[in-house]
């Protein structure tokens, strides 16, 4: 197969080549570009993250908890006493302040808190694959924008020849016309050619600015240098192998796996929710309370430890329907797991397909072009003796173009099918495809919040992974 941004030519005469500069862009540097660039992976580094927080979260709840409580009370009441002279009234005020300090820990739950430590573990290795998911995704609209602007470089410099080459038949339909070779018919279809093909060259060049946005969005970079792209991934010897392969890396299938896995964690936590509760707390305080009729001052000191054992026995229905709904999410995870599944393996089989296609179109193409080179030569030769008329000479210059700018189109499907069908295996990643790049490292955020620092020292050490990663 021939290179796919090779440069064509409209006729044999006229061969046009266009040096590339020594910094452009290759598609290794596009696919870069996307993976330091894309917004999207930082929101979901960011959903990742929050995952690790989950599993911090659920450890928590094996340690205990230690509160202070301060309050301040007065209270006033209306009292009546007789004297002497008759019956008084007279208003009593009692202030009491106190603070107290009191701790309590689940001593044991019968697994309940450990299944959810272990549910909040798959969520997180399933939020992973899913950022490896949206990092494919990146990668293949970068890869596809790069392509889409190749192609339509390609495609204004195919018309900016055409054009070329019709100012010059109208030019020489012109001087035929001058010598009474030809009628006025023959030079107004010559300029209505040339006028086509002018409008159709400022299109290209549209479509050509259209694509370089569309590759600035992707990339960050403005993509008015690309160089040609490298050879063709390799593809494996069957479809069913490339499903094989599908089936084991790719990530939403690892995704969901997890998904399903805490799917049944979560049913098991749902069922232990009926278990007991077995927890300790302790306590002290001191208070401190005046009272102005009596004038006293009371001060007391009080301190406190005990367990407590205590099990829900009725509900009013709510564990049971817990439960149930657990049951059913699981009974979906499942479902989703299936359908990514089938989902793969229709994805393997369309870029499978498109490749196929592609390779066959550009092998007829290639005829087709052959053929239409021969007969735009023979129709030209034969207008100049007199044979054939400018129109029979503008459509065979016509179909020779059109063929050009199908195979253009073609060798643009079949390098994108070759990257599609690495995303559909789940091979297009910075790591497999080798890019010598520094990637993201999950594991350095989860390993550092997994046992739920307290800001501390710990917590300052913390701040500072944090931002390594987002100088990463």
């Amino acid at each position: 197969m021939m290179s796919f941004f090779r440069k064509f030519a409209v006729t044999a005469v006229l061969g046009v080549t266009v040096a590339i500069p020594a910094q452009a862009d290759t598609l290794a540097d596009a696919m870069v570009a996307a993976y330091r660039h894309s917004a999207l992976m930082d929101q979901n580094r960011a959903v990742l993250r929050a995952a690790d927080e989950d599993v911090a979260t659920a450890i928590s709840g094996l340690r205990p908890v230690l509160q202070w409580v301060a309050s301040h009370t007065v209270s006033k009441s209306e009292g009546t006493f007789q004297t002497l002279t008759g019956i008084d009234k007279d208003y009593f005020t009692r202030r009491s302040t106190s603070i107290q300090l009191a701790a309590e820990m689940t001593l044991y739950d019968w697994g309940r808190s450990q299944l959810a430590i272990d549910g909040a573990k798959e969520q997180v290795l399933a939020t992973r694959q899913a950022l490896v998911a949206v990092e494919q995704d990146v990668i293949l609209a970068a890869t596809s924008a790069f392509f889409q602007v190749r192609s339509a470089m390609e495609q204004v410099e195919l018309q900016e020849n055409s054009v070329q080459v019709l100012s010059r038949e109208r030019q020489a339909a012109q001087d035929r016309f001058d010598v009474g070779e030809i009628t006025v018919t023959d030079v107004a279809q010559a300029d209505a050619q040339l006028a086509a093909t002018q409008a159709t060259l400022v299109s290209a060049q549209g479509d050509l600015q259209i694509a370089r946005e569309g590759y600035l969005a992707a990339t960050g970079r403005p993509g008015t240098n690309l160089s040609a792209p490298p050879a063709l991934p390799k593809l494996p010897a069957s479809i069913e192998a490339a499903r094989q392969l599908a089936q084991k890396n790719h990530p939403l299938i690892k995704q969901y796996q997890r998904q399903a896995a805490a799917s049944e964690i979560a049913v098991a936590a749902a069922a232990a929710e009926r278990n007991p509760t077995l927890s300790a707390n302790a306590g002290i305080g001191v208070t401190r309370s005046f009272d102005n009729l009596t004038q006293d001052y009371e001060n007391g000191n009080s301190a406190s430890v005990g367990l407590q054992l205590s099990q829900t026995i009725y509900s009013g229905g709510r564990l049971p329907a817990v439960h149930r709904q657990a049951m059913a999410n699981r009974d979906r995870a499942r479902a989703v797991l299936l359908n990514a599944s089938r989902q793969v393996n229709q994805a393997v089989g369309e870029a499978w397909a498109n490749i196929q296609v592609a390779r066959a179109q550009i092998g007829a193409i290639d005829e087709q072009i052959s053929a239409a080179q021969q007969a735009y030569d023979g129709v030209r030769e034969e207008a100049m003796l007199g044979a054939r008329t400018t129109l029979d000479v503008l459509d065979a210059e016509q179909a020779l173009l059109s063929a050009r700018a199908d195979k253009i189109t073609a060798e643009a499907n079949l390098q994108l099918a070759h990257y599609q069908l690495l995303s559909s295996m789940g091979l297009l990643t910075v790591e497999h495809l080798k890019l010598g790049i520094p990637t993201y490292d999950p594991s350095q955020y989860y390993n550092a919040v997994r046992d739920a620092p307290h800001t501390s020292k710990q917590g300052r050490d913390l701040d500072r992974v944090l931002r390594a990663i987002g100088r990463e």
